[in-house]
């Protein structure tokens, strides 16, 4: 992996420069840290850096302006609390996984057991959105994931909206990593959120996995904003790093985002490849002023 002394050298040399703030510097091991922008709220999931303990992870995501750790239970919550950080997108006690879905009629009433339990704790906790997923096909068409997942998410919805939780439901990519998976287009997820008709129901827009599965981001969010609760970043190929070995040119991605009027977070995804630990936070930090426009 380049240096950030050769990434630098490398964005200097393009037009990718302008649109990056200056990066931290170390002066006797202590971080001083340039403003950020305040144009995105910067957020990180703490299973891409799941070696790491969470309470180092909070220090280090304080010092660069992240104000947000992304995808943990409440078991997590105090942590990110003591260093005064929120949790961006909550996950629920229970099972709920990304196979076993609102898609499937056989799960709905696990799983609403799960979510009737856990949107009351994540009111209580001061945050607002709770992840769900539309799980795997199995042999489902289209419509029928569709009317199954309206079918299941209506019977919380009212519960969402009087603790005023949004029930936020991530697309993956179905071609690469997260085979058979229902919610896998934009377009499908958009439909959902305009069935159910909520304001406490909407998408999680993986950055990564539209762009492997259908491509044209910055239009799609320009079309469908208002249906977008949250972003997770990362680079294609790979879903590493946000440098110039791979095709995403975030700094627009993040301006389009930020052009829509979007108040919500932006959490970064991607994993790490560095060798030490070092290597792998400055990645986060360089990562945080790529998307910092």
């Amino acid at each position: 992996m380049p240096s950030r002394r050769d990434v630098l050298k490398t964005l200097a040399a393009g037009s990718i420069a302008a649109s990056l703030s200056p990066l931290s510097t170390y002066a006797n091991n202590e971080k001083i840290m340039y403003p950020l922008k305040g144009n995105i709220n910067h957020s990180v999931t703490q299973w891409t850096y799941g070696n790491m303990p969470l309470d180092e992870l909070c220090v280090f995501a304080k010092k660069i302006g992240i104000t947000a750790i992304d995808l943990l239970a409440p078991k997590d919550w105090p942590t990110i609390q003591k260093h005064g950080l929120t949790c961006s997108m909550c996950y629920i006690p229970g099972k709920v996984s990304l196979t076993d879905g609102f898609a499937g009629k056989e799960f709905h009433a696990s799983l609403i057991k799960d979510y009737e339990e856990g949107i009351p704790l994540v009111a209580k906790a001061g945050y607002k959105n709770l992840i769900c997923f539309s799980g795997n096909r199995r042999g489902m068409d289209d419509e029928t994931g569709l009317k199954n997942c309206e079918e299941g998410l209506k019977k919380i919805l009212p519960l969402a909206e009087k603790h005023k939780v949004v029930l936020v439901m991530e697309l993956l990519n179905s071609k690469r990593d997260h085979k058979d998976y229902m919610c896998d287009h934009t377009a499908w997820g958009v439909e959902l959120c305009k069935r159910l008709g909520s304001e406490n129901f909407k998408l999680l827009y993986d950055i990564y996995h539209m762009q492997v599965d259908e491509g044209n981001v910055i239009q799609t969010i320009r079309d469908n904003h208002q249906y977008i609760a949250h972003y997770h970043t990362a680079g294609v190929p790979g879903r590493h790093e946000l440098n110039d070995q791979q095709e995403l040119y975030y700094p627009a991605i993040m301006k389009a985002i930020v052009e829509t009027g979007f108040k919500g977070y932006v959490a970064q995804e991607f994993i790490p490849t560095g060798k030490t630990k070092e290597d792998r936070l400055k990645a986060l930090e360089e990562a945080v002023h790529v998307c910092d426009v």
